[in-house]
């Protein structure tokens, strides 16, 4: 199978349970959300030039990084089952972000299955309608899920939902602020303040190492 590829590199994880680590992306076109404060917005435009790339040919790519991160716009809007497990046959460990808005539950029954970092919108995003709340059922330790938050009503939604789905007892869980809307130390007191223990703050690493509009980081 052909995936439509926008962009591919090696860099580290900025974000996520592998945060820090060596990690080969591959940004898969197009989306199915609009959220304001989106940084790949070009990503999933009609005009965004890609190229074809078979499983053998992302495989030669990411060859020598043992961490692959599929991700877009929303890679789940493509048959991704044949890509995960030609990866993970090449002996990667794969990663999924997505934007939460789309079923995971095959994927996460295959034998050889992905990590999912997977997003739940908050109210500001606008998009938070959209959210496939089933996909909670389907996530297990060393999967995450990331709250991108703009103000305080994000933080207080996300913390019902953390608490509702009991998700700090399933996976990982961030806390990450919408860029230039809310500061890292205003999620650090409403963490302190509601007791959010198990819970991380999460910047955005590749943005301070590099500049925040850079592509290909």
């Amino acid at each position: 199978m052909n995936y439509p590829v926008v962009e591919k590199f090696v860099s580290i994880n900025g974000e996520g349970a592998r945060a820090g680590e060596l990690a080969a992306f591959i940004r898969l076109k197009g989306c199915n959300l609009r959220c304001p404060y989106c940084d790949t917005k070009w990503a999933y435009r009609e005009d965004a030039p890609f190229e074809m790339m078979s499983e053998d040919e992302l495989c030669a790519f990411a060859k020598g990084v043992k961490n692959v991160t599929i991700t877009g716009g929303e890679p789940m809007l493509h048959a991704l089952s044949p890509l995960v497990k030609a990866l993970i046959l090449c002996g990667h460990t794969v990663e999924i972000e997505t934007n939460g808005s789309v079923p995971i539950d095959a994927l996460s029954k295959l034998p050889a299955r992905p990590f999912f970092t997977l997003d739940y919108k908050s109210p500001s995003s606008g998009m938070e309608g959209k959210m496939v709340l089933e996909n909670y059922k389907y996530l297990s330790h060393g999967d995450c899920v990331k709250f991108v938050v703009g103000n305080r009503n994000d933080l207080e939604r996300a913390e019902q939902i953390i608490k509702q789905y009991s998700l700090t007892q399933r996976c990982y869980v961030y806390l990450s602020a919408v860029f230039g809307e809310i500061t890292p130390a205003e999620i650090v007191e409403y963490m302190i303040e509601r007791g959010l223990n198990s819970v991380r703050v999460q910047l955005q690493m590749h943005k301070f190492i590099w500049d925040p509009e850079r592509r290909g980081v």
